[in-house]
């Protein structure tokens, strides 16, 4: 029997295929609202600011400038200790994860309120402040349905739920970004993003529907400032002194340097192989994107079916073949069969990554310091590949041409691999884990 089919359905799921059963599990369900109402702040202080400030006639070295509100998301470990520590006067009653899921959710709102009443034209100082404070509650917000989530879903459905708040994700900045667009077109700026805001209420809903995690640790009262600081550096502390943690951390580092040098580099090399804009957007944004949705639906299958450490090392190894097909276009040339094979493969791995990897991550995290724990894996898991792609890639890129550059990618990737099979042959991959991998 299947680890899906071991899970026993009642009423109308039981009549769903096996394989599609854990999607609709009231958790796994749960997840994809929360990656809605994650997603969407992201977009607005992303694509769709920047649209809207070019169009407002702000200069493009102001416009690229708001991309430091993205900051927020590098560092948000650095402020997830209060969300795991820090009880909320009033609303705390209602548990410590849903009393900071609404509160941040309704100041998201107003953030979002207040960025589209201001006039980049008037204030574009007051625009700036606006976008960061956005970020800042966005990021914030991240921090809360990560925590939520993990704690929400059984250990069975880490994989299907991780893949389900991906598909939120990815449809809540989506959705946000087009109905931005249509509504601006039609009502001004001021009246798209307020409805835009509408996106944080499903992360509102499900906190009222299904309640307080079950597996949540609800924090001790810390008296006194010493005590506070304790707290504060408890999650670290606690992470690495478990066996093989630097290790772990080492892994986090590097698993995803190869795969981001190249994702970041692709729109160079499209623009280089003549590329018109709508094949890129064809090709790249939309077929990518159905490859995606697919690469995450049968990773959430492999999940179930592998289970976690077995899963996770496939995952990885596609993602690090994935770069050779860039290589592979580049040879090439321009060629659109060429480019839907590289980017259907490349979002295809990423989708299944994007599942049993966030999977993993989750697994890492102590129930005690979710919040925090998963927001500095998550940050570390990005951090070196962004550095390394802003100072070193397009030097590369010039000094060794495409092919080359993509092969290496391929080869920076397999330290990784390595690592990772090397933890499951030692048995650090089992050791290493946190509570959220078991049952409470």
């Amino acid at each position: 029997m299947s680890r899906i089919e071991s899970y026993p359905a009642d009423g109308w799921r039981g009549w769903i295929p096996s394989g599609i059963r854990p999607y609709v599990e009231a958790q796994p369900l749960a997840a994809f609202f929360l990656g809605i109402s994650s997603g969407f702040p992201y977009a607005l202080i992303g694509a769709t600011l920047t649209t809207r400030l070019a169009q407002d006639g702000i200069s493009k070295s102001a416009v690229t400038a708001f991309a430091l509100t993205f900051l927020a998301y590098n560092f948000k470990f650095l402020w997830a200790p209060l969300v795991d520590n820090v009880k909320l006067p009033i609303i705390g009653r209602f548990g410590q994860r849903r009393s900071w899921l609404w509160l941040i959710s309704l100041l998201v709102i107003i953030a979002v309120t207040f960025l589209g009443l201001v006039n980049p034209n008037n204030a574009l100082s007051t625009v700036a402040f606006a976008a960061i404070t956005l970020g800042v509650l966005g990021a914030t917000l991240d921090i809360i349905i990560d925590a939520y989530r993990i704690e929400l879903l059984e250990p069975h459905q880490l994989g299907t739920g991780s893949g389900m708040s991906q598909y939120g994700w990815r449809i809540g900045a989506a959705s946000a970004g087009a109905l931005a667009l249509i509504v601006s077109s039609r009502l001004g700026w001021s009246a798209a993003y307020m409805s835009c805001a509408v996106f944080a209420l499903p992360a509102i809903l499900v906190g009222v529907f299904m309640g307080e995690p079950k597996r949540n640790i609800e924090p001790a009262v810390s008296r006194g400032i010493i005590q506070a600081l304790v707290d504060y550096f408890s999650p670290l502390v606690e992470f690495i002194k478990r066996q093989g943690a630097w290790l772990v951390l080492f892994f986090v580092l590097i698993h995803k340097i190869g795969d981001t040098l190249a994702n970041l580099t692709l729109r160079l090399l499209f623009d280089d192989l003549g590329f018109t804009n709508d094949e890129i957007a064809f090709y790249d944004v939309g077929f990518g994107f159905f490859a995606f949705l697919i690469g995450i639906f049968v990773g959430g299958i492999m999940y179930s079916r592998m289970g976690l450490k077995q899963s996770v090392l496939v995952s990885l190894i596609l993602m690090a073949v994935s770069n050779f097909s860039f290589a592979a276009l580049a040879l090439v040339g321009h060629s659109n069969i060429g480019m839907a094979a590289a980017i259907g493969f490349e979002n295809f791995a990423s989708g299944i990554g994007g599942v049993t990897v966030v999977a993993y991550l989750s697994a890492l995290c102590n129930l005690r310091f979710t919040a925090t724990q998963y927001a500095l894996l998550s940050a570390l898991a990005s951090i070196a590949g962004r550095f390394l792609t802003g100072t070193t890639a397009g030097g590369l890129i010039e000094s060794m041409g495409y092919v080359n550059f993509y092969l290496l990618t391929t080869l920076i990737a397999f330290p990784g691999v390595a690592l990772f099979w090397y933890m499951i042959r030692s048995g650090l991959a089992d050791v290493s884990l946190g509570g959220a991998h078991t049952s409470k």
